[in-house]
């Protein structure tokens, strides 16, 4: 087990830990903004990476069905968790809203997707996809909802889902693959290309955002929220998608990425929620932080413990 450990840390995290770091040391050492990369993530690399692994995935209908089928009900499950655990600490709305956002979401996209494909290969990030899609469209939907509670407006919801660009991407790669007209191979080829830069990108975005969210200044008050979301998000949720996975029937590949992305540390698109509808965003940068840190020891033996 030590030595599966240590060869999935070396040869999985290493590549991941080296982006990450440049990334922080980028907005440490040259302030590097990153708004202008994340606007390239989500509207140029995130459409392209999606498009590439769905037209090309090694999926089946049972694979779309249990990915969906899992992410709503481990859903329901972490909302059920992050309420009894609201009530049990007696915290307010906007801790509550916060720890909800803590547990439910995970960084499926800018962390699980490259861990997924460093860890199972080609046909870990094809089935990982569908998983990953499902989660854009919760986020941007559901996601308000828990940020937002007495204000959220359906509406705003159903618009922010129109502008997710991966979501058409998701749609003409699943009308290309019906269709079975396959786009040119230059155009393929081109779409392949600014798919491959995803994930570096990402981890370097992911590496600043993680010093940004170092530096935000820590509420003392919210030591209970924050300690029940850490052991929430770290513990408690992957037992929870581990029952879920077993009670769907959900086996071989799809069962060990589905366990890893719901195991992930919590997204950090749930800071960017948490500050625009004021759902607690000390609480919700902190547990990033420390989830993030600390999944660096924890996937590492989930990794080693499904091998």
């Amino acid at each position: 087990m030590l030595h599966t450990f240590l060869i999935t840390l070396y040869e999985v995290f290493v590549p991941i830990a080296l982006p990450l770091v440049a990334g922080a040391a980028l907005a440490r050492f040259r302030s590097m903004e990153t708004r202008p990369l994340t606007t390239l993530a989500l509207y140029v690399l995130s459409p392209a990476i999606i498009y590439h692994t769905l037209a090309n995935a090694a999926i089946s209908y049972a694979d779309v069905r249990d990915s969906v089928l899992f992410s709503l009900s481990n859903l329901l499950v972490l909302w059920l968790l992050a309420i009894s655990a609201s009530r049990l600490l007696r915290l307010d709305r906007s801790e509550q809203a916060g720890l909800t956002l803590v547990v439910a979401f995970t960084n499926s996209v800018n962390y699980g997707l490259p861990l997924v494909l460093l860890a199972f290969g080609q046909l870990g990030l094809d089935k990982a996809s569908v998983y990953v899609v499902t989660q854009m469209i919760i986020v941007n939907t559901i996601g308000i909802l828990f940020a937002a509670r007495s204000h959220f407006n359906w509406k705003q919801a159903g618009l922010s889902v129109l502008r997710l660009p991966s979501i058409y991407a998701a749609l003409a790669a699943m009308l290309v693959r019906g269709a079975g007209w396959p786009l040119p191979s230059a155009i393929q080829e081109g779409i392949s290309l600014i798919a491959a830069a995803y994930s570096p990108v990402v981890l370097v975005i992911l590496g600043a955002q993680m010093l940004h969210v170092y530096r935000a200044p820590r509420a003392e008050q919210m030591d209970r929220a924050f300690w029940a979301g850490m052991g929430i998000r770290l513990l408690i949720s992957p037992a929870a998608a581990f029952a879920i996975l077993l009670l769907l029937n959900v086996e071989d590949t799809l069962f060990r990425v589905l366990l890893i992305l719901a195991s992930m540390p919590t997204a950090v698109n749930a800071v960017l929620l948490a500050e625009q509808f004021d759902a607690s965003p000390r609480l919700v940068s902190r547990c990033i932080l420390w989830t993030t840190l600390l999944s660096f020891i924890l996937l590492p033996l989930f990794i080693s413990w499904l091998a």
